[in-house]
């Protein structure tokens, strides 16, 4: 018994509530339907015609193009990343651009600096390191449990 609680008390102490996320980029069209319905509701819920205040689409049923991704304003100085390079995933910390290249060393040898053009870099996958509060919130509600019955075991 005394071990596996060893063993759970070690497996929590070396989880990190730091988790590399990819940003989701926002979809313009469906925010363009979301809005136009808004507007429909407003119209039908009112007496009055609002036809002059509320500016309607011109054209609806044009698709717009995505907003392509810069990677280099996405790859800023001085923060972790994990990056997908022809395949391959780095966990980098972000040095500084020389023109289109990518230059930047990695998290676990600091030494070692690695060079990437741009081109190489797949920009669907780039996750930034941050702080996760769902995970940070089970960690700490499994640490009260386990205080909480290690207190119970004591005075039992």
């Amino acid at each position: 018994m005394q071990k596996n609680l060893y063993l759970i008390i070690i497996l929590f102490s070396l989880t990190s509530c730091y988790t590399y996320q990819v940003k989701k980029q926002v979809d313009p069209v469906t925010d363009n339907k979301q809005e136009s319905k808004m507007n429909a509701a407003l119209v039908n819920t009112t007496s009055i015609p609002l036809k002059s205040t509320i500016a309607e689409p011109q054209n609806p049923n044009a698709q717009q193009t995505p907003v392509p991704i810069n990677i280099q304003e996405k790859l800023v100085p001085n923060k972790n990343f994990r990056i997908n390079v022809e395949g391959k995933s780095y966990k980098i910390i972000v040095d500084r651009w020389e023109k289109d290249s990518l230059v930047a060393h990695s998290i676990h040898n600091p030494k070692k600096i690695l060079k990437f053009h741009k081109n190489q870099i797949n920009s669907e996958k780039i996750a930034e390191k941050r702080f996760s509060k769902p995970l940070s919130d089970i960690i700490t509600i499994t640490a009260y449990a386990a205080i909480g019955v290690g207190i119970y075991l004591l005075l039992r």
